[in-house]
């Protein structure tokens, strides 16, 4: 996992998440920290897994970790953080030393994917449809305090524990 810890570790990664963390201090609804980016990469990865999707571990987490990195632009210019994500993704992306780098491939269908998981296009790549529903399915709307208030989309919400 040195190539997500690179990411991580990253000074550009780290000041969008201090921002984002700031910025959610007091948010009552779900927050975009790394409990939520873990849950969204494990689903992932054990979905990929028992789908025989032969992904690498490395660009799932990847793609986990950097899905939200866009959020504190949304919350601060209204710019959608699936665009703004895209961006910063790549921009971390380009930037990785060479002993933590992906592959242009692997940059490609991360960068995809940040910009796809928020609504699901008509013939998404592989890795793009595995993010969105990860991300959704990471969500625990039926034990949620604050659910009735939440403007998430009715059919988006998880409303009972599943596999």
């Amino acid at each position: 996992m040195d190539r997500v810890n690179a990411i991580w570790n990253h000074q550009v990664y780290q000041a969008y998440y201090r921002r984002l963390e700031k910025l959610e201090e007091e948010r009552r609804y779900c927050r975009h920290q790394m409990p939520h980016l873990l849950d969204v990469a494990r689903i992932a990865y054990i979905r990929s897994l028992e789908e025989n999707m032969g992904f690498d571990r490395d660009v799932v987490y990847a793609a986990a970790i950097l899905h939200d990195i866009g959020k504190a632009p949304q919350y601060e210019e209204e710019i959608p953080h699936e665009a703004a994500g895209e961006k910063i993704a790549g921009e971390i992306l380009d930037s990785l030393p060479e002993n933590a780098a992906f592959s242009d491939r692997e940059k490609q269908m991360i960068l995809t994917a940040v910009r796809g998981h928020r609504r699901l296009r008509e013939n998404p790549e592989e890795l793009e449809r595995l993010l969105y529903e990860s991300d959704k399915a990471s969500r625990m709307c039926f034990a949620c305090p604050v659910r009735e208030l939440c403007d998430w989309e009715e059919e988006k919400k998880n409303r009972e524990i599943r596999a």
